[in-house]
């Protein structure tokens, strides 16, 4: 039969207090001493009776060691809260300006588009008017000063494609020019050909044989042999005159 469940309350009987007191006491340094020993833990152990007195249990008899490194961590645990607590403040009050900003920001932006007018005086849309003049004055001027500059641009690639068109138009006079006296050439280069090709035959008749031509025509055998030059007489031969006088 196992043993049953203990309710966890205070024990009303004083004896009865005390032995069990005294008991768990000892379980409780016991498991102490086992924790430290099986896990290679730092334990330190603090118990007060109800009438005061102290039982205490610490790894190696190192009490004040332990005690001194739990507050270490006390101390820094509460200062990272605080920190973690202040800057949660901060960011709370920070969100809180932000907020009121953007609403700030949004209203303005409604009565600039001239919305939620009605909760404005005679003083503020006065003055709501005053500087949507003020703001058309600078949005006129941009844009005078843009369209400007927009001109001087336009002005600018005008000029250079000016320039460049008189260069193209440079070199296309040019090859015009070129391409004319190329036909010219072609043109006089057949009548150069046939000239040249006159003058090589008109060349090549007086050192002709004289030997080529008949005797018949009228020349002198005589002469011919002896190395004289004679000329060709272009005609009919004599023969033939006299048979035509005849």
């Amino acid at each position: 039969m196992g043993r049953g469940k203990v309710q966890l309350k205070r024990i009303e009987n004083k004896i009865n207090r005390q032995v069990t007191f005294s008991k768990r006491r000892s379980g409780l340094l016991k498991k102490a001493n086992e924790i430290s020993v099986l896990c290679d833990a730092e334990v330190a152990l603090i118990i007060f009776s109800t009438k005061g007195k102290l039982y205490e249990y610490a790894t190696d008899s190192c009490m004040d060691k332990i005690l001194e490194r739990y507050e270490r961590y006390s101390y820094a645990e509460k200062v990272l809260i605080s920190a973690e607590s202040d800057t949660q403040g901060n960011w709370c009050h920070e969100y809180r300006k932000l907020k009121a900003k953007v609403e700030t920001i949004q209203k303005c932006q409604k009565h600039l588009m001239g919305e939620d007018l009605e909760s404005l005086n005679l003083k503020e849309l006065q003055q709501l008017e005053q500087q949507l003049e003020n703001s058309l004055k600078h949005i006129r001027s941009r844009k005078s000063q843009r369209m400007l500059e927009s001109i001087n641009e336009l002005q600018r690639k005008e000029k250079s494609l000016q320039e460049e068109n008189k260069v193209l138009q440079k070199e296309l006079v040019e090859k015009q020019k070129v391409q004319k006296q190329q036909v010219q050439w072609d043109q006089t280069q057949p009548q150069t050909s046939s000239s040249s090709s006159s003058f090589m035959m008109r060349e090549a008749l007086p050192t002709t044989n004289i030997s080529n031509y008949p005797a018949a025509a009228g020349e002198r055998i005589e002469d011919v042999a002896a190395g004289q030059p004679q000329h060709v007489r272009i005609g009919l031969p004599p023969w033939m005159l006299s048979h035509i006088n005849g």
